[in-house]
């Protein structure tokens, strides 16, 4: 049985999410993908396309990880990565606590500040810890090698920071080739003290709406090609 919250998401999200801003103008400008987690990936690609009319294309695995993703685009430079556990990497630390998802949530977003290297200076002068960048890679079902860079910091705010990627010059990004269709339409964070995630987001550029509420959580909204819309949240 779906939870209250996730029902109220999929029939409309009229009390799930802030007032709705429907232009892709309106998106953070630094946004680059959000994860949806859930314990099993075809039930996770099954659900999306229940949802939103579009199925979602099998990424590959994340060596090491532990994890295996399918992928859909959500317009340009922005995509949506599904994400599950590998069965056929058993005994790897669930960082996300996949395993125990009962409903597809969000378990993370990513932003792109352009150079690493230089957004990891910034951080120091802004006294942030973090960790990276770090290298990383997956090879796609077709064999083409995808690289990239991620920083992470070490207090995301109870999970609603996000963390951060620079992708290799020579890898093209996932919302290119990954099956179209679906559009962001919102992005939001919200937490009990929304006045210093206000604060730690302009210290890290991120234009991302803050509101304020219960609980930390992030929020965002798709919408298909047949004018379904899936809202979903962590």
């Amino acid at each position: 049985m779906l939870s209250r919250r996730l029902f109220l998401a999929l029939t409309g999200g009229a009390f799930a999410a802030p007032a709705i801003a429907w232009g892709a103008s309106d998106l953070p400008a630094a946004l680059d993908h959000i994860l949806l987690g859930c314990a099993d990936l075809d039930e996770g690609i099954a659900f999306v396309e229940r949802n939103t009319g579009v199925r979602a294309a099998f990424g590959g695995v994340h060596p090491g990880r532990g994890t295996r993703n399918g992928l859909l685009s959500l317009g340009e430079k922005h995509y949506l990565e599904i994400i599950a556990p590998d069965p056929q990497q058993p005994g790897v630390p669930d960082r996300y606590g996949l395993q125990k998802l009962t409903e597809p949530r969000l378990v993370n977003w990513a932003a792109h500040p352009g150079d690493l290297t230089k957004f990891a200076a910034h951080l120091r002068s802004a006294r942030l810890a973090f960790d990276g960048p770090t290298p990383g890679s997956r090879k796609r079902p077709d064999g083409r090698l995808l690289q990239w860079k991620t920083l992470n910091l070490r207090d995301d705010h109870h999970g609603v920071l996000p963390f951060f990627i620079e992708w290799s010059a020579d890898t093209t990004h996932p919302s290119v080739d990954a099956p179209a269709g679906c559009r962001i339409v919102y992005f939001g964070l919200s937490a009990p003290n929304d006045t210093e995630l206000q604060r730690l987001c302009t210290v890290l550029d991120l234009d991302v709406p803050v509101d304020h509420g219960d609980l930390p959580r992030i929020t965002a909204r798709i919408s298909g090609p047949d004018g379904r819309v899936m809202t979903v949240t962590s």
